[in-house]
């Protein structure tokens, strides 16, 4: 066109036809590459209030983009709006439960605190758990040292009394410890009103049955003494028939003086266990060394005794001596249970059972019945003739001080078992 000179014009016009094609391209790319900037800018830094509808007039494709650029930003303004409600709702559930709830990362950030955390730690807020140690140094230790799965008891001021239980969490590659405070002081104070009631209530039982007879005998002996009494030549003689009644009352007495002072010994006894030294203990040993120690004892009976381990290399934490108590106690109670007992079956029995150590002591004898069973590790309450009923509540207390449990299920007649839970 332009090497002829008819097709000059024609050739100056198709130049400025592609320049301008060009120009319009290169507008055209770079506003489409705007607006996904524009788009990708929105979604990362989470602005979803923005939209786009200004060049809709450019063509069919542009006010199909537009309208999709809009629908992901609504769906990306719901999920955010979704999300803070959520966020919201947990929030005003975590502030106002009762158990104060705290979490922190591995270099102490405070990341949680509710309402009620700040109360037992008596701080309006703080930033780092660390500036606790100014405040409640006692607190901050029991926090920070509560391993995950287990818990610590806490006694502050003013009869505070919480339990703190902690657990491990990883969020966003941070490892977050949160741990929960509850304040058992109207749980303990409840349980302990109880507790002095049906203590208060045995000892009464328990010393008047042993005074009033030895306040009666002693009026009934006085009596004896002043009409079996005669004065005879400057001395007293006492009939035969009285001196062998007074023999007998004051025999009596002397008897119910032991009984009382038995019972005091055994309360005596009750309240004063000692601390616990706990080793690690193979189970089976202690199995086998337990059964071993009752061999004789049930031998001199018809009971069958199996004693099984289901493993080798099962082993707890705690005072041999203690646990050996325990169980040849409870070992004891199924034998006399099951003196008249046909057929009768004794088993001690050691596994691993829901992350934890199981003992059970099992037999066939007469059971429990269900009111007794609410009441059979009450000190000083026993359904046998001879006893001093502490022996059940020294077990609990013992597997107590082991941060264990001691558990009973029974059916009259079929099968009574004794659980230890480690």
């Amino acid at each position: 066109m332009i090497s002829r000179p008819n097709m000059l014009f024609a050739a100056i016009l198709t130049f400025i036809i592609i320049i301008g094609q060009l120009v319009e391209i290169c507008r055209f790319v770079s506003q489409t590459n705007r607006k996904l900037t524009r788009f990708l800018e929105s979604v990362k830094y989470s602005d979803f209030i923005s939209g786009f509808t200004s060049d809709n007039k450019l063509g069919k494709s542009f006010r199909e983009l537009n309208v999709a650029f809009n629908e992901v930003l609504e769906a990306f303004r719901k999920a955010r709006s979704e999300k803070e409600e959520h966020w919201q709702y947990l929030n005003s559930v975590v502030q106002q439960v009762r158990t104060g709830i705290l979490s922190f990362d591995a270099e102490g950030n405070v990341q949680l605190m509710n309402a009620n955390a700040k109360r037992f730690m008596n701080v309006t807020s703080i930033k780092n758990i660390k500036e606790l140690i100014q405040i409640n140094a006692k607190l901050y230790h029991a926090i920070n040292s509560v391993e995950p799965g287990k818990s610590e008891l806490y006694k502050g001021s003013n009869e505070l009394y919480l339990t703190i239980q902690a657990t491990e969490l990883r969020i966003r590659a941070i490892d977050v410890k949160l741990v929960t405070l509850q304040n058992i002081q109207p749980e303990l104070q409840k349980q302990e009103l109880e507790a002095w009631q049906n203590l208060t209530r045995v000892l009464r039982h328990e010393i008047m049955n042993s005074i009033t007879p030895i306040s009666s005998l002693t009026s009934t002996l006085r009596d004896i003494l002043e009409q079996e009494m005669v004065r005879k030549d400057g001395h007293w003689e006492l009939k035969e028939e009285g001196a062998d009644d007074l023999k007998e009352g004051l025999s009596t007495i002397e008897n119910r003086s032991r009984g009382l002072i038995k019972f005091i010994d055994a309360y005596r006894e009750y309240t004063s266990l000692p601390k616990p030294h706990l080793s690690t203990i193979r189970l089976k040993d202690l199995l086998d060394k337990v059964a071993q120690l009752m061999k004789n004892e049930i031998r001199k009976t018809k009971i069958a005794f199996h004693c099984e381990c289901s493993s080798d290399y099962l082993t707890i934490q705690a005072d041999l001596e203690m646990i050996e108590q325990v169980l040849i106690n409870l070992l004891k109670n199924a034998v006399e249970a099951m003196m008249e007992t046909e057929n009768a079956r004794l088993q001690l029995i050691g596994r691993y059972e829901e992350n934890a150590v199981i003992i059970e002591v099992t037999d066939n004898g007469p059971g429990i019945i269900k009111e007794a069973l609410e009441h059979i590790f009450v000190p000083f309450y026993t359904t046998k003739r001879t006893g001093s009923g502490i022996g059940l509540s020294l077990s609990r207390q013992i597997m107590q001080m082991h941060n264990g449990s001691l558990s009973v299920v029974s059916e009259p007649d079929v099968k009574t078992t004794f659980t230890l839970k480690f």
